[in-house]
């Protein structure tokens, strides 16, 4: 029996986002013992949220320019930039977890009115668009990986994609906005 990928979408997708969210929340609830992590220096720990704020900046500018190339008519180009904000993505959320795995999640120093009405529901709905991204990006990643360029307009890529990108979009920009409260403003 012949396995192809191709014809296993569904499965890979559930698979990978399911290996995904468990190291996610394997690393932000402690599931992963910090003794078994590397530890790098508290100057490349201090480095990570500014290194993970250009990042998202970068991811930003890859996403929308992969979705004017798209509407420009030219896939080859989309193709480029979404599989460069899709390594991006995946850079961010490496450095990320091992910073969470290690250290733990930072602490707000702001007002306590700005961190009930402004910080938490931009960092919850950050998290939830995150979370929610995640099957969305390995399926229309999936899809046009597994397939030449002229068969990826045959299936759902491009109806999944607009919604993947949109809320890719908005979490890296929300992801910006709590890193500004809590590494620049506060």
């Amino acid at each position: 029996m012949e396995f192809r990928a191709r014809n296993h979408v569904n499965g890979l997708t559930a698979l990978l986002t399911l290996v995904s969210l468990a190291l996610v929340f394997g690393a932000v609830l402690g599931a992963i013992p910090r003794t078994a992590i590397p530890q790098a220096s508290d100057a490349v720990f201090d480095a990570i949220p500014h290194v993970n704020a250009v990042i998202s900046t970068v991811a930003i500018v890859t996403i929308v320019a992969g979705v004017r190339y798209i509407r420009r008519g030219e896939p080859e180009k989309h193709q480029r930039m979404m599989l460069t904000s899709f390594v991006l993505f995946a850079s961010f959320l490496v450095l990320y977890l091992y910073k969470v795995a290690v250290k733990g999640t930072s602490e707000f120093l702001g007002p306590e009115a700005v961190y009930t009405f402004v910080y938490l529901p931009t960092l919850a709905i950050h998290m939830l668009l995150a979370i929610a991204c995640i099957p969305l990006l390995y399926y229309v990643m999936l899809l046009a990986l597994t397939r030449p360029l002229s068969e990826v307009f045959g299936t759902k890529h491009a109806r999944v994609g607009r919604i993947a990108a949109s809320l890719w979009l908005v979490s890296f920009v929300l992801g910006n906005v709590v890193y500004l409260l809590l590494y620049v403003v506060y």
